[in-house]
């Protein structure tokens, strides 16, 4: 295994049943950098997010996040931040409180952590109105502001721009950006050319199952 690499894969499927989602695959991204994943609906890239992030048991080959084996040195990468799929959150409470309750299960997280992601995300810390309410960009708002209150080193971001109007996807780009600056390992699929264009420093192409990289 190359030490240096961050993200290694070797070998990885994924079945469920007959029928085969990850054809066997290799993949090594380096610590630090943007990578971009695109394909079309069904073609496996939510598949793979799952399973780097060891939601998914692979069926065959192994993933490893920096040195360590996923489902058999530890359950999921250390220091991750994740949107896959719509977030889920108590709609009765209000986006602080969602976010308080889950800084409460670390201990380590203050206050002043979960205001800073909310504004890192545009979304008002005083807003007494419930996730409910919310609107599907205000909502994925609150989930990247969930993935990155922990200021993370790996963020897998499954389609972050959903449901975002043009001033949302121009906030979570900026957001986005400076992460990069900061040297933050991030993994982001997007039906949106223009976000990986802009943000991905390598961009690779899934389809049924296979994975190409094309820049």
């Amino acid at each position: 295994m190359d030490e240096g690499k961050y993200i290694i894969l070797d070998q990885v499927s994924k079945k469920f049943g007959k029928e085969e989602i990850l054809k066997p695959l290799d993949l090594e991204l380096d610590k630090g950098k943007v990578y971009g994943i695109v394909g079309n609906n069904g073609s496996g890239k939510t598949v793979l997010m799952k399973c780097i992030c060891g939601f998914l048991p692979v069926t065959c080959g192994t993933v490893s996040v920096n040195g360590k084996k996923i489902g058999k040195d530890i359950d999921f990468p250390e220091s991750l931040g994740v949107i896959i799929e719509t977030p889920g959150f108590l709609n009765h409470l209000s986006g602080y409180k969602n976010l308080s309750i889950l800084a409460d299960l670390k201990h380590y997280l203050s206050k002043e952590d979960i205001l800073e992601a909310l504004n890192k995300v545009g979304l008002d810390p005083k807003m007494k109105k419930t996730v409910g309410k919310y609107s599907l960009g205000m909502r994925q708002r609150l989930g990247i502001a969930q993935a990155i209150m922990e200021d993370p080193e790996l963020l897998i971001l499954d389609e972050p721009f959903n449901g975002l109007d043009k001033n949302g996807v121009a906030d979570i780009r900026s957001l986005l950006l400076e992460l990069k600056q900061k040297k933050k390992t991030i993994l982001l699929a997007s039906h949106n050319r223009e976000d990986i264009q802009i943000l991905c420093d390598h961009v690779c192409e899934m389809d049924d199952g296979n994975l190409t990289w094309i820049r």
